[in-house]
């Protein structure tokens, strides 16, 4: 049974995204979803300063980021954070919700990404950025007054699908991140595990949307076996970050993120999976509704904060 609190928060979600018109492509779909989500948008905590931003050279062209930043003047530990969107739609504003909760609760400043979206700028343009800011952030760690030995990644859905891939991509470097936060991740491409067929019909996300979604990616269906792509094809998991893997009950996404954190654990990681009882994909954003969906966030941010004061790993 889904949370009754998650259906009060969709009434309202549904509403919204209903005055989209009929056969509105990713350019409108992006607007839309901005100006949904500026309308919702909790107050963002005092103690936050969310106003600087900076932009990142890569080699796939120029990315912004904007900084959240617990307003004193520490050493701080560092999260980079990856929106969800399907890799189509979201920036760090839709997003603003989690990245401040994070910063205020944890004292820590939060570095949210604003990376290239598809399918104007498909796979893999999105993680050439990802993996040139947390390589930018470590290098630039004195300058952000942030600590260069406590540098963690993390994202939900299509960002979380990134933070991991970029963590794969650092494995056993200088620049590989502390540790790994991923919300209701997609780890893959395969739209015939169970939680698929049990959630085809969402709600929020449809398995009948997805391969059209995935296409605007990865237009190279070879692809979505990169593990660039999809990190749960990756050779070798060993030596990579302590996870939080925050999955959910009614999210077609479920049983991909678990696979994922098997995956890990069975590589010698450690990961922490939260299956999300009762939740649906997308649940951090119903935290005006749904007390479960703060709990959930107030979980992440307390295993980001002993991980944070070495109290794991």
């Amino acid at each position: 049974m889904i949370n009754p609190e998650i259906d009060i928060f969709l009434k309202v979600w549904n509403e919204k995204w209903s005055t989209l018109p009929k056969g509105s492509g990713p350019a409108e779909r992006r607007t839309h979803f901005e100006d949904i989500a500026e309308d919702m948008r909790l107050p963002t905590p005092d103690d936050v300063d969310c106003s600087k931003e900076h932009i990142v050279d890569t080699s796939a062209g120029p990315v912004r980021v904007r900084v959240f930043r617990y307003q004193n003047d520490d050493l701080q530990p560092c999260l980079i954070y990856m929106h969800g969107g399907a890799w189509m739609q979201g920036s760090p504003e839709t997003h603003w919700d989690i990245t401040a909760r994070i910063a205020s609760w944890n004292r820590q400043t939060v570095i949210s990404v604003d990376y290239a979206l598809a399918p104007e700028r498909p796979f893999p343009q999105a993680y050439d950025q990802c993996l040139a800011v947390t390589k930018w952030v470590k290098a630039e760690s004195k300058d952000l007054s942030v600590d260069p030995d406590r540098i963690s990644i993390g994202g939900d859905s299509a960002g979380a699908n990134l933070a991991a891939a970029v963590s794969l991509a650092l494995q056993g470097t200088d620049d590989m991140p502390m540790a790994q936060l991923l919300v209701y991740p997609a780890c893959d491409f395969d739209t015939s595990r169970p939680s698929m067929v049990e959630n085809a019909d969402g709600p929020l996300i449809f398995v009948k949307d997805m391969d059209a979604v995935n296409a605007m990616y990865c237009p190279n269906a070879a692809d979505l076996k990169d593990p660039r792509a999809a990190p749960l094809y990756g050779a070798d998991h060993t030596g990579l970050p302590p996870a939080f893997i925050a999955v959910a009950q009614y999210d077609p996404l479920r049983d991909s993120g678990r696979a994922y954190a098997e995956t890990l654990k069975a590589a010698g990681v450690d990961v922490v999976l939260d299956q999300g009882e009762g939740l649906i994909h997308g649940y951090l954003r119903a935290m005006e509704f749904c007390s479960d969906s703060v709990t959930k966030l107030e979980d992440m941010a307390a295993w980001l904060r002993d991980m944070n004061d070495g109290k794991i790993g």
